[in-house]
């Protein structure tokens, strides 16, 4: 594999928002990384993979205290959270944060098997059981096959209803399972901002994880739906409005349904 020039690419959504995200990992496993500044202090939503420095790669957008969110605890969302002192998930995989499976440490999707690959296959994702989780190396001298998820503290551990305070913003805590048991998003209701982590994105929906539940996947979409939402920010893919989020949600359930 090629070196990359670099790991992290970003774009300024707003004054207050800035997305980061890994181009060189799959886009399977290239989750959003939501930095939302505050007054008091910053979240980190997500945080990739840790294959390199999230907190080097974002250091000039980090001049507060911040606290890196878990919207779940799959492989390529916490994999950074290692480097923050204070990290935020939900109750239902706060365990996951702190002592990471260690059937997640791989970056070759061999390693989980042709009925998994054939499972993303049919879910929509045009992998290959033989491919590598990234395209590029960070730097000369890694070793993939070293890849391993680092444990992360669980400094706060939220339930559905709390309010993440930032100074100027508030958040409150959906708790959205299906997807995996602890999947949560943050809604601000002042502005209709939704972080939906993997629970809704503009791409092919997983429900058929090891921990991921059907039942519960339809119960949070139809929560979802009852939103006033303006504006959804993803796990993965590009960010939405309320007609794109129904239209989602909508084709989720009637799949299912079927």
């Amino acid at each position: 594999m090629r070196i990359a020039d670099r790991w992290f690419e970003r774009r300024v959504i707003s004054d207050e928002i800035t997305l980061l995200w890994e181009p060189h990992v799959v886009p399977l496993m290239r989750c959003n990384i939501w930095h939302v500044r505050g007054k008091k202090r910053d979240l980190m939503i997500d945080t990739g993979m840790g294959i390199s420095s999230l907190l080097e790669a974002a250091q000039d957008l980090l001049d507060k205290p911040v606290t890196a969110v878990a919207t779940h605890t799959h492989t390529d969302h916490v994999g950074g959270h290692h480097e923050f002192s204070q990290c935020l998930v939900h109750r239902a995989e706060a365990a996951k944060l702190t002592d990471p499976p260690a059937g997640d440490n791989t970056l070759f999707l061999s390693d989980f098997g042709a009925k998994y690959v054939e499972m993303l296959q049919r879910a929509g994702y045009p992998c290959k059981l033989d491919e590598a989780l990234i395209t590029s190396l960070p730097y000369e001298g890694y070793d993939i096959h070293s890849f391993h998820v680092k444990p992360a503290p669980t400094t706060f551990v939220v339930d559905e209803g709390d309010v993440v305070d930032i100074g100027n913003r508030q958040f409150e805590v959906l708790h959205l399972p299906g997807h995996s048991p602890g999947s949560m998003g943050l809604w601000e209701q002042k502005t209709g901002t939704l972080f939906s982590g993997d629970c809704v994105y503009d791409g092919p929906l997983l429900d058929e994880l090891s921990d991921s539940n059907i039942g519960d996947y339809i119960a949070s979409m139809k929560k979802l739906r009852e939103l006033p939402v303006q504006i959804v920010h993803a796990g993965h893919d590009p960010s939405f409005g309320k007609e794109r989020l129904h239209e989602l949600i909508d084709a989720y359930l009637k799949r299912r349904d079927q």
